[in-house]
């Protein structure tokens, strides 16, 4: 698939209006309560001064994963680090990419850990590609701690305010009536396990999927066998298998 200059545009945030990111009537008190506070009003004072200077921010659309996924369909969070800063990659759904575009080296890892753990190709025929748009659609949260990102700056708006709207929206699931598998992968991510109740929840930790740190001690992604883990969990809970 080649990307052409209009792609790339379609691709980046366009103005910091949260007035444009639509999500799911069952987040919508929440989320407008954050944009209604300090921390919500400092972010998107931040984002509106970083897009008059010129900044290319991603995605779009960055609460995406809230649009598809509602609170009450939640039955697994994946939860990364931040969006893919690369044109044409940022989905607004964490690890996802559009139909057509290269799968990115840690969507790669994913996929590879997916097949070796559950034994059967991934992703499945006849869907090739990175989207995972239906995983999103059957009950997969994919969120990332922080939600924008600048063009090839990793971490660029970590700790601008996203953490508290993530925080949040971690702990209104794990208050839910319904019974979750969290996979908290990389640092970032795993710092948000106190916010759950683990009583109730499965909760599984390893490290970011990245090539930097699929590998590395004490907890690497490769190997980690977190999907198997996750469906023979929910076996035991008499729960439906996950989809994927």
């Amino acid at each position: 698939m080649t990307l052409f200059p209009e792609d790339f545009a379609a691709s980046q945030l366009q103005a910091a209006d949260p007035a444009d990111w639509p999500v799911a009537p069952g987040w919508r008190s929440q989320v407008d309560a954050f944009f209604q506070s300090p921390a919500g009003a400092d972010l998107l004072a931040y984002l509106t001064q970083r897009l008059q200077v010129g900044a290319v921010i991603f995605p779009l659309q960055p609460l995406r994963a809230l649009e598809l996924t509602a609170p009450e369909d939640v039955r697994l969070v994946i939860l990364g680090q931040d969006p893919y800063h690369g044109r044409g990659q940022a989905e607004g759904l964490a690890f996802s990419v559009a139909p057509g575009v290269p799968l990115p080296p840690s969507l790669r890892n994913i996929f590879k850990e997916m097949q070796r753990d559950l034994a059967r190709p991934f992703p499945p025929a006849p869907i090739p590609g990175g989207s995972l748009v239906a995983w999103a659609k059957n009950g997969t949260l994919l969120l990332n701690t922080c939600l924008t990102v600048e063009e090839g700056e990793a971490h660029s708006h970590r700790g601008k305010g996203w953490e508290v709207l993530t925080d949040a929206l971690i702990a209104r699931v794990s208050q839910g009536h319904q019974r979750v598998v969290f996979m908290f992968w990389g640092a970032p991510a795993q710092a948000k396990r106190a916010l759950v109740d683990q009583t109730r929840h499965l909760v599984l930790c390893a490290n970011h999927p990245s090539p930097l740190s699929a590998l590395r001690p004490p907890l690497p992604f490769l190997g980690c066998a977190h999907f198997s883990q996750a469906q023979a969990w929910r076996k035991a809970q008499g729960l439906a298998p996950l989809a994927w």
